[in-house]
């Protein structure tokens, strides 16, 4: 994408209402006042708050915001010009349970208050492999007490990747560390019985994944 491009993108972003761009100081200093108030400033009502964490295009925020219209959506990423489309989507259906959030996750007990969340999704992560990478793996031990602080005590995780590795790793964690492991799946689209929602709705690389017969895999899981 050419610069050119990016700051249109950018500069669209900023006109639409259903996008969020708060500065790491604004969020470290308590200054975001959508910080515990998301549901009654912005979605004007009291249904159940799921957020799509590293959402790219933000289609599978948009997706799930078009399958469940009494539940709100954020799909979270730190790069805007890449949701702009999701976002654009929004506005033009008129899509009123989906907002986007451009922000590092890490921060993300910044943006949402103690139990504000009811469901978290990661959508196909980057898995960084490398060792040295590990602090940016997205289920990592430091991630999930962010998670945590912000779920709902009977709040959920949700992951999805095309990543044995990522899948494996998180698994892994989630037994050493003692949370609650709620179904997983090595390959949702072979097996039967895989959770609708899971299945349904399917990212643009996923589809491409799918058509090179690459494994997609699943864990819906509580942290402890």
């Amino acid at each position: 994408m050419g610069s050119k491009n990016k700051l249109k993108r950018f500069k669209e972003n900023e006109t639409f209402g259903n996008v969020f761009q708060p500065t790491r100081e604004e969020l470290v200093n308590h200054e975001f006042l959508m910080q515990g108030n998301w549901n009654a400033t912005y979605f004007k009502n009291d249904n159940p708050l799921v957020l799509e964490l590293g959402c790219g295009k933000g289609e599978y925020s948009v997706a799930l915001a078009k399958k469940y219209p009494k539940k709100n959506f954020i799909g979270i990423d730190i790069k805007g010009a890449r949701f702009w489309r999701g976002a654009k989507t929004a506005v033009e259906e008129g899509l009123n349970n989906v907002a986007f959030l451009r922000t590092q996750i890490e921060l993300i007990d910044f943006a949402f208050a103690e139990k504000e969340v009811d469901e978290i999704w990661i959508t196909f992560p980057d898995p960084q492999i490398k060792y040295k990478r590990t602090k940016h793996r997205m289920t990592n031990s430091d991630f999930l007490k962010r998670y945590k602080l912000i779920l709902k005590s009977d709040g959920v995780v949700n992951l999805k990747t095309d990543s044995e590795f990522m899948h494996g790793y998180t698994l892994g964690l989630l037994h050493g560390e003692g949370h609650e492991v709620l179904y997983s799946n090595h390959n949702v689209y072979k097996q039967e019985g895989s959770p609708e929602e899971v299945t349904s709705i399917q990212t643009f690389y996923e589809s491409q994944y799918l058509e090179q017969n690459k494994a997609i895999t699943y864990i819906r899981f509580k942290i402890k």
